[in-house]
């Protein structure tokens, strides 16, 4: 069978990857979901064979069978792409499966930030697990960083704030730090009576690192709470979001325009007030007429929509395939 769609959107996350097959018209005809896409992990090959699922469930229920391709445009946003070296070399391994005639890699910080804006334009932050960021205009300028970890110069992130309020609360314990509350609510979220009880689980794998994840809200609500080392905590991921948005800004000349910054992934999307309201107050320091909002409407939706910037699309199919998301 021929192509029979524009654009095969594909986002990928480090949890679950959602596939949607978009008509020339913007109509959605077919959807489909696996699992999370970890190439550092399980390698290049066999993260792809996971797409791969997703992708087969879309195109059987948009119809398409038979040899590829079958799209005019693979527009892939994947996790773990945070370099341009490993968008080539992922586009490369997607190109071998001739889904499309076309491929185009982009981190998937990017489908977040074409969810939540009406044309390409604006800047992104995701602090979900980790922390990201990338902008860009309509004339195909961006903005981007490494985003790989600490050696990149993140901070923060749901696993780093983890390991930052276990920091604390160990030396809290122990003397070698301040007081904090911190001390006692994470050993005791997992049932635990000490933070000795608590570094002795994790680190003899009775409490999976997996789950550490699990504290950063018990970190939120302490600082909700009014513990000072949880609230500096909070204050400094603030900082680092805004950090990221106002460079990102600049490298694109939009300081002093009225543009969207968008906040997406888990923590930002759960509008804690402390952390919320600083980002606020900061960006309108440094960025006065940034509007930061919050993004809902899902990933794969950016990645549709990129694809359509790509193949030219009529205005009509953008707002269709908007509203079969919304």
């Amino acid at each position: 069978m021929g192509v029979t769609a524009s654009v095969l959107a594909i986002d990928a996350g480090n949890s679950k990857t959602d596939v949607a097959v978009v008509a020339a018209d913007g109509t959605v005809i077919g959807r489909g979901r696996a699992g999370g896409f970890q190439p550092p992990v399980v390698g290049i090959d066999a993260a792809v064979d996971v797409l791969a699922r997703a992708v087969d469930a879309a195109l059987r229920q948009a119809g398409c069978s038979g040899e590829g391709p079958f799209a005019g445009l693979v527009s892939a946003c994947l996790a773990n792409a945070d370099l341009p070296v490993e968008e080539r070399e992922l586009a490369t391994a997607i190109r071998a499966r001739r889904w499309g005639r076309a491929v185009e890699v982009r981190n998937d910080t990017f489908a977040i930030l074409r969810a939540g804006v009406d044309e390409p334009r604006g800047v992104a932050v995701v602090c979900g697990a980790g922390i990201n960021c990338v902008g860009m205009t309509p004339d195909g300028r961006t903005a981007r960083f490494p985003a790989i970890g600490r050696i990149s110069g993140d901070w923060g992130g749901g696993g780093g704030l983890a390991e930052e309020a276990l920091w604390h609360a160990a030396r809290a314990e122990d003397g070698r730090g301040g007081p904090t509350e911190l001390a006692r609510a994470l050993p005791a979220h997992f049932g635990l009576p000490t933070m000795y009880a608590l570094i002795e689980a994790l680190h003899l794998g009775r409490v999976t690192a997996e789950r550490r994840h699990e504290l950063t809200p018990v970190l939120f609500a302490t600082a909700a709470a009014g513990d000072p080392i949880a609230k500096t905590l909070v204050e400094r991921q603030a900082e680092e979001v805004v950090s990221l948005a106002s460079v990102a800004l600049g490298r694109l000349g939009l300081l002093d325009d009225e543009v969207p910054v968008l906040l997406g992934g888990s923590v930002l999307a759960a509008r804690h007030p402390q952390l919320d309201d600083h980002i606020r107050r900061l960006l309108a320091g440094r960025a006065p007429k940034a509007v930061p909002r919050v993004v809902t409407a899902p990933p794969v939706l950016g990645a549709a929509l990129l694809g359509l910037d790509r193949v030219a699309a009529p205005a009509e199919s953008y707002a269709r395939v908007r509203a079969q998301y919304a």
